[in-house]
């Protein structure tokens, strides 16, 4: 794909308007271009040219560029998506200061992104260049693009050079039309299932989570930004948002510093030092008793003296208006702005109109609340990126781009690939699963069988296919596929009920399906309960019944609490929502098609009493409790395969290290079973003695393995100072002297071999 698109993005980028068609310039060795200004020569480093932009710009022309307009008030809207450039609309936004940013546009064409950024090039009075800002959490939100797997999905898969694809293949279908940023990906930890937006994260694990930001924000970036396949990736929301009281999205979090550096802030300061991430989105939600789009630490201290943030902050929507109605912690929009641009922050979320906000920082610097300083510093972030996206140079997309690059084929295997990677099969007695021979009539049941959602985050218009499209799709002519509704949104279901046990009884197997639907998961949804509606436990307890080789497949976005189908249903797969392969993702693996391989990024609790429940929690957290177990029901890192794995032959390259000392880990797999397989194999770690509390096991590194049947491999694994450094007593990073359990295995609690490592100074 990368070679195909790159072909394409080298053509001669030329724009065409109807008849007119827009130059676009490149400089060229043998021509000397003046310019008027430095700021508009592109040979000149981007600091020099932000510093020349910032001395020509008016106090107007530099709020403004704090600003963020709907595509609305820039273009003429069909619902979702822009259908055409509207001359007025810009005029009246822009003027001749220009402005920073426009969202929710999703123009259809790249040419009317191109046409609003004419108006921002040649009619305003620097020229400055508009960004453009969409959503793209596991695909770009336009009409008809690439829709990927939820990112607990993608999590799933336990690959990251996947996960860098697929932020690649988003970022290909985005910059086609003209939008150059991405909000995403989200690097909350998993840790409190009710919270609605469980489906948008990585996993509750620092390790994995830090890993896949890593990857798909290099895959959303690129290796230059200039690119037209590249855009830029902004982690969110910053930060330890997650994890809010009793689970209520935005609600207060409280945290000290030490826990969030070693959880909730890890995977954010390695999308920022070694990803490169350009923006932040920082979080409605105050901690420890501070708004975040308030927190200097955060923002200034944090993001930007210690771990070298180069981009702009973005506030979440109406973030900064809830330091005024919600938070209490200012007296009016002034003071909200200046106490926000003091901390970090550098543009509004459609926090206050245009005229409020900008009337609001002139009362600011008038008032002396803030400084032109200030302002300066917030704008040149904001130029930062604009120089550094190349949008001074080469404003304008090629129409003919998104032909030959959006949506491709290469994408849609890409999506299909991801969905059945990111597949988990939980559970499996006597080998119901795969269907083969011996289940020809399938009876698939529940009215999730026909869903065709994609996902939070997604084009309202766009459909994946459903699981019961998919099944008769891939299913061979010799199989007879018949369905049954099961249960509907009414409370008297008996007949439906009925009618699915009666297929039940005349099929070979039943495949039921259940979860959720698009009314209780998602932002703004959380839950006070996990457990599957009576409707969905009265069908499957009657289908139990019948006697027939049951499976349940799980249609979701977050852990439930699913105790009496864990107990008594014989075969469990957790399908998640696959994006737009979804369904034929689910159909591979109930096929035996594809074997499945993914492992949990994150515990299943028993009940919600034992929330927040997560493998690698602290010692004096034992979850004991006199009416229930103290275990999860289904741990981090679990997952079946339709083979065997056997781990042996342990082993460390040295048995003693420095502190600043490093060693290699190899274990030896084997595929001990009839079919080939791949195996996540993962690697924990535990500091048995330290002079601050940590967990009792602790994720440092995960590698797939693809073995034929009695195929045999070897895995090798790599800590050092990173992997075994803890955050001290006095706030400092340090690899201890003392003794870490070195743990293999196949899930955090099916450690298969372990060894001691020790670390000594010489």
């Amino acid at each position: 794909m990368k070679l195909h698109i790159n072909k394409v993005l080298k053509r001669k980028k030329s724009i065409v308007f109807g008849i007119v068609i827009l130059p676009i310039l490149y400089s060229c060795n043998s021509v000397q271009k003046e310019y008027s200004h430095p700021y508009q020569d592109p040979g000149i480093p981007v600091e020099k040219r932000v510093a020349s932009l910032l001395d020509l710009m008016t106090v107007e022309e530099k709020i403004m560029q704090l600003d963020m307009f709907w595509g609305r008030e820039v273009a003429n809207m069909d619902g979702h998506e822009a259908v055409s450039f509207s001359l007025e609309k810009t005029r009246l936004a822009m003027g001749t200061t220009g402005i920073g940013s426009v969202h929710d546009l999703y123009p259809l064409s790249s040419e009317i992104s191109n046409q609003i950024q004419k108006y921002a090039v040649e009619e305003t009075r620097l020229g400055i260049p508009v960004l453009f800002i969409e959503e793209g959490l596991h695909g770009y939100c336009g009409l008809g693009s690439t829709s990927f797997p939820i990112p607990l999905q993608l999590a799933a898969a336990w690959d990251t050079a996947l996960v860098k694809q697929v932020g690649r293949a988003i970022a290909t279908d985005t910059r086609c039309h003209g939008t150059s940023m991405i909000l995403a990906p989200v690097l909350g930890l998993a840790r409190d299932p009710r919270w609605g937006r469980v489906e948008e994260t990585f996993g509750e694990d620092p390790y994995l989570s830090a890993m896949n930001a890593v990857a798909i924000v290099r895959g959303m970036q690129g290796d230059t930004l200039s690119e037209h396949n590249t855009v830029i990736a902004e982690p969110k929301h910053f930060a330890v948002h997650s994890v809010p009281e009793a689970g209520s999205n935005i609600a207060p979090v409280y945290m000290g510093e030490r826990e969030a550096r070693n959880s909730f802030l890890f995977p954010f300061e390695k999308a920022v030092k070694i990803g490169k991430a350009k923006g932040i989105m920082a979080a409605y939600h105050e901690l420890d008793g501070i708004p975040c789009v308030h927190n200097k630490w955060l923002l200034t201290d944090l993001l930007r003296d210690e771990w070298g943030f180069s981009g702009f902050v973005l506030a979440d929507l109406g973030s900064i208006r809830m330091t005024v109605n919600s938070h209490r912690t200012v007296t009016d929009t002034a003071e909200a702005m200046a106490k926000t641009l003091k901390a970090g922050l550098n543009m509004q979320f459609y926090d206050f109109k245009h005229l409020s906000f900008k009337a609001s920082v002139l009362e600011a610097l008038e008032k002396n609340m803030l400084t032109e300083k200030d302002l300066n510093n917030a704008v040149a972030d904001i130029l930062r990126v604009k120089f550094l996206l190349g949008l001074f140079e080469d404003p304008y997309i090629d129409p003919a781009l998104r032909e030959n690059i959006f949506h491709s084929q290469e994408s849609q295997k890409l999506a299909l690939k991801a969905a059945q990677q990111g597949i988990v099969l939980l559970k499996n007695d006597n080998n119901v699963l795969p269907l083969t021979d011996n289940y020809k009539k399938i009876a698939l049941i529940g009215s999730l069988a026909e869903s065709r959602y994609l996902g939070g985050y997604t084009n309202p218009a766009d459909k994946g296919i459903s699981i019961l499209d998919a099944l008769k799709q891939r299913a061979p002519d010799s199989y007879e596929i018949n369905y049954e509704k099961g249960y509907g949104s009414g409370t008297d279901n008996s007949e439906l009920i009925t009618k699915a046990v009666a297929l039940a009884k005349r099929s070979d197997v039943a495949v039921v399906v259940l979860g959720e639907n698009v009314e209780v998961v998602g932002e703004g949804k959380d839950r006070a309960k996990l457990d599957l509606d009576e409707n969905q436990m009265s069908l499957i307890r009657a289908i139990k019944e019948t006697g027939k080789p049951v499976v349940v497949v799980f249609f979701n976005g977050r852990p439930l609490t699913i105790n009496w189908v864990s107990e008594n249903i014989p075969a469990i797969i957790e399908a998640w929502f696959g994006g737009e392969k979804g369904g034929l993702a689910v159909a591979d693996i109930l096929l035996g098609n594809v074997n499945p391989s993914g492992k949990l990024p994150v515990s299943f609790p028993r009940s919600v009493g034992q929330v927040p429940f997560y493998y690698n929690h602290k010692p004096s957290s034992k979850h004991i409790y006199v009416d229930e177990k103290n275990t999860p029901l289904y741990a981090f890192g679990h997952g079946l395969s339709y083979t065997k794995f056997e781990y042996s032959d342990l082993k460390l390259s040295e048995e003693v290290i420095t502190p600043d000392g490093s060693v290699e880990v190899n274990v030896k797999i084997k595929n001990t079973g009839d079919v080939a397989g791949t195996e996540v194999v993962q690697l924990y770690i535990r500091d048995k003695i330290s002079s601050v509390t940590t967990p009792v096991k602790s994720l440092r590194g995960f590698q797939r393995i693809v073995l034929k049947p009695g195929e045999e491999g070897t895995v090798a694994f790599k800590l050092g100072f990173e992997e075994l450094a803890l955050w001290n007593s006095e706030m400092n990073r340090e690899v201890e002297e003392g003794e870490f359990t070195i743990m293999v295995g196949s899930a955090s609690d099916d450690i298969r071999l372990e060894t001691a490592l020790w670390v000594k100074n010489n």
